[in-house]
């Protein structure tokens, strides 16, 4: 175990590992200040320092060979401003203590991701996201930040900023996020079915009107010649909320009982369904909140590429299923709207994400990474910045317009490279004075 010590002093650790059980962490010593002078000081004396949210990321982001501090331990807040339409929470909070508050003060998030386990600003730093034509990533509705830099000062960024946009999805570089300050929409209900069988050539030919069927849809797939596996279909509920779906859709059958997304799995850990009303924050995610996750015997991988290519991309993941197949659990397509994030894979661009779950054995999995990766580089694909990739810094450096942007504004705000690491040194290389570096990878 990481010492857990609030002590900005330095301990000999055990190392201790992520959520999926893929990464051992290096740090030395885990922090859990309890206000934010504490923290203020900790971030001060320290060298190399990361924040660490629920280790929910499947690669190195969160990792360092120094301190990792968790602002878990500060004080949960939870503050409605009912005028502006605004939450300004803490940080540590998970999106599961979060959203019954706003629910019963009458308000709700635009979205959530598959989990509600997740902290806000992990998820938030990252470009997590859920599903939903009209829906931005949960990025996207953050307001206003406020973080503690490396000298131990603390800082207030609202949209329109100059440096806003490249401090949301920030992968931890520029300090450690304390408060975030979120757009709320009125609470709103949820009906959730779920269809099989959907004929490939039937979303094929009409991609657009699938994914635009509902508030949020994922597609999900084993990339196995034949039909998606299953369409969960997730509708805000209108007028009395009795609202029935017929049983057969473009083909796909109407589930005649909960399913979970992974065949074989118990759907008892999954979100109601088969048209059951209930409130957005229990029916957006995949799964329940009672439900804990134990250590995920998965790996996760997911790419980004433009909705006008979304067709394109599909058929050119399926020529290489046979790679794909054998490795994974399920593969999940869901949309997402754009947004001016500069580090966010939907920036600029309304966006489908390709999700992969992977048995957890990376020496068998990289190499098809690196296939997906070829056969969808003719579509700009971006990986999700806290899953396993193998796409090398130069060629992100051409998917993002600010990329360059961003390098400088995190040597800005960290000129020691106090939260730099291995993660971010290998995928923005810099010189010491900041100036960008041409790296192919």
């Amino acid at each position: 175990m990481i010492d857990h010590s609030s002590d900005p002093g330095t301990a000999g650790t055990v190392p201790q590992r992520n959520w999926a059980g893929n990464i051992t962490f290096g740090a030395r010593k885990l922090h859990t200040p309890s206000t934010t002078a504490e923290l203020r000081r900790i971030v001060a004396a320290g060298s190399a320092v990361r924040a660490l949210g629920t280790g929910h990321s499947f690669n190195t982001v969160a990792d360092t060979h120094g301190d990792l501090i968790s602002v878990a331990g500060l004080p949960r807040s939870i503050e409605i401003d009912r005028e502006a339409a605004t939450a300004t929470v803490s940080a540590g909070l998970r999106f599961g203590e979060l959203t019954e508050t706003l629910h019963r003060s009458g308000f709700a998030l635009h979205n959530l991701g598959s989990l509600p386990h997740i902290s806000v600003a992990g998820a938030c730093a990252t470009g997590t996201h859920g599903s939903g034509a009209g829906n931005r990533s949960l990025a996207g509705a953050v307001r206003a930040l406020e973080l503690v830099t490396a000298d131990g000062s603390t800082v207030t960024l609202r949209r329109g900023d100059p440096e806003f946009d490249g401090a949301v999805v920030s992968l931890g570089a520029l300090g450690i996020v304390t408060r975030l300050t979120l757009d709320l929409v009125p609470a709103f209900d949820i009906q959730q079915w779920v269809y099989e069988g959907l004929p490939q050539e039937r979303l094929l030919g009409r991609f657009d009107d699938v994914m635009a069927e509902a508030y949020s849809v994922s597609l999900f797939t084993r990339w196995r010649d034949g039909p998606i596996d299953q369409v969960w279909i997730k509708q805000r509920v209108t007028g009395d909320g009795h609202r029935t779906v017929p049983p057969r859709w473009l083909g796909a059958s109407l589930a005649d009982g909960p399913r979970h997304p992974v065949p074989g799995m118990p759907a008892k850990h999954c979100t109601p369904q088969q048209g059951d009303p209930g409130p957005w924050h229990a029916r957006l995610p995949h799964f329940r909140l009672e439900f804990t996750p134990s250590n995920g015997e998965e790996l996760q991988s997911e790419y980004f590429v433009a909705r006008q290519d979304a067709v394109a991309a599909y058929e050119a993941l399926d020529r290489i299923r046979e790679r794909i197949a054998p490795l994974l659990q399920i593969g999940e397509i869901r949309t997402v709207a754009a947004d001016d994030l500069w580090l966010s894979p939907a920036q600029g661009t309304d966006s489908v994400a390709f999700h992969f779950t992977w048995v957890p054995d990376t020496t068998a999995v990289t190499p098809v990474l690196a296939a997906i990766e070829e056969a969808l580089a003719p579509f700009g694909a971006r990986p999700h910045w806290g899953k396993v990739f193998t796409t090398p810094p130069g060629t992100l450096r051409n998917l993002y317009g600010h990329y360059a942007d961003f390098e400088r504004l995190a040597h800005r705000f960290d000129p020691t490279g106090t939260f730099r690491n291995e993660f971010l040194a290998h995928h923005f290389p810099r010189t010491g004075n900041g100036t960008d570096v041409a790296e192919t990878g």
